[in-house]
């Protein structure tokens, strides 16, 4: 019978964590040695974060090998570690317990007198960190760990000395039922990932196990503009908060939008709570904005905070994030990999003024292009001009016979490229003074408007 993850996170503990240098590892990691235990682990690359975690005293091997466990207490990975990982069957050959690493932030986060953990099919990465920036101006010193970088930390993760740790919390694979949160967002729940789960019923249900893992002290934030988390949350029996743009406990007055960006009142018990003007635009942004600002109210934030954290905020890495200009037209990348998202984005970024929105997607696994391929198309059509990538296959295998070129032909005006080096030669060529060009997708599209503005 293997011990609870728990028993392992002692000072004579030794843990080796495999893909250390990813996104939410990393972090892992740090956090685990602050805490005095022995940490050690391995990556497939040499990076920035490998190089900073070897400067902490932190041994790292670079490749998967059987012997890199030797001694350790207990391996945790990170979820591209199959089984077939030689140091995960390394462990099990020498009975070394296994833990996801979703199984160590949640043993974490019970060290905690708050933990946030912020869900949501979209918008999870820009509302953790329009968090962070209101708990670092609240002087909160709060544990961070966030799916992007975020520049006013400089890295996708902080390790703080405060009683507050806020965590971006995912759902596939139903992740986040391994925490413990004190108090839980959900920002809305749709339909992905289903290569996992079933269908939209089966998203529900997981979100609501989550929402039921808040004890009865915490509160549960929930996006009342949302149909589906309205059902997700109906009859739960835990305190809750409701945010809106214009219903809710939590909702706004007095808005104000120029060229896509908001400015307004936060509205709660009927009161002014803060005054807040954004400095990323769209609906969804204020949505977001209004889940932080609720959080921070949750969690006895003062409104001044949250009028001075939101106000500085100024989006995170691969969220409309500006990359430079050719030939007179502006270069955004953007994350958006959902139907929801793209259609958000580009009636956004329709508002704001640029003579033309050039559109560079690129689909992200297979699976969700089947399942969302007609909803794609229909988004992308809100562009002027749409150039599509190679589907990023990610974790997957092309069994389904799928090309980006599939998508093009659907769409007016749209060229298909085949590589990164493509789509970029072909934005160049027809970047014209004032276009706004979004390099958009979850997967390294954002490389060929890096190569365009070279």
């Amino acid at each position: 019978m293997t011990l609870p993850i728990q028993q392992f996170f002692n000072k004579n503990s030794h843990a080796h964590l495999v893909g250390i240098g990813g996104v939410s590892m990393a972090p892992l990691a740090e956090v685990l040695h602050g805490m005095g235990i022995s940490v050690s682990g391995s990556d497939v690359r040499e990076s920035a974060t490998v190089i900073h975690l070897r400067s902490l005293g932190i041994p790292i091997v670079m490749g998967h090998h059987p012997e890199s466990v030797t001694g350790a207490d207990c391996v945790i990975r990170t979820a591209a570690a199959r089984e077939d990982n030689p140091e995960i069957m390394g462990a099990r050959a020498n009975n070394i317990p296994v833990f996801e690493r979703a199984e160590a932030w949640g043993a974490i986060m019970r060290q905690y007198e708050n933990a946030l953990c912020i869900a949501g099919v979209h918008g999870k990465t820009t509302t953790t960190s329009m968090c962070t920036h209101i708990f670092m101006a609240a002087q909160k010193d709060p544990t961070i760990m966030i799916g992007g970088t975020l520049p006013l930390i400089g890295a996708s993760h902080r390790v703080g000395k405060g009683d507050t740790i806020i965590l971006e919390s995912c759902e596939y694979c139903n992740s986040f039922l391994s925490f413990f949160p004190t108090v839980a967002v959900i920002l809305n729940v749709d339909a992905d990932h289903l290569d996992f789960f079933k269908d939209l019923n089966d998203v529900e249900q997981s979100f609501r196990k989550f929402a039921m893992l808040v004890p009865e002290t915490g509160v549960v934030i929930c996006n009342g503009d949302d149909k589906n988390t309205v059902d997700t949350v109906r009859n739960l029996e835990r305190p809750m908060l409701t945010f809106g743009v214009e219903t809710g406990d939590i909702h706004t007055d007095n808005i104000i939008w120029k060229k896509g960006f908001p400015t307004f009142d936060v509205v709660y018990q009927g009161n002014k709570f803060a005054h807040v003007t954004l400095n990323v635009p769209g609906v969804y942004n204020l949505q977001n904005a209004l889940a932080a600002a609720a959080a921070a109210i949750a969690l006895h934030v003062p409104s001044e905070a949250v009028t001075e954290g939101l106000s500085s905020f100024v989006g995170v890495g691969r969220r409309f994030e500006y990359k430079g200009k050719v030939n007179g037209a502006t270069v955004y990348d953007d994350y958006a990999h959902h139907p929801q998202e793209l259609e958000a984005l580009l009636n956004t970024t329709k508002q704001l003024g640029y003579r033309r929105v050039i559109c560079a997607f690129q689909s992200h696994t297979y699976t969700r292009t089947q399942e969302f391929f007609h909803e794609f198309v229909t988004a992308l059509k809100l562009a002027d001009q749409v150039v599509i990538g190679e589907i990023f296959a990610a974790r997957e295998e092309n069994v389904l016979g799928l090309s980006g070129k599939q998508m093009a032909t659907e769409i007016p005006n749209a060229v298909f490229c085949d590589t990164l080096q493509g789509v970029a030669d072909y934005l160049g060529e027809i970047a014209q003074d004032g276009d706004l060009i979004l390099t958009v997708g979850a997967g390294d599209i954002y490389l060929a408007g890096e190569m365009l503005v070279q």
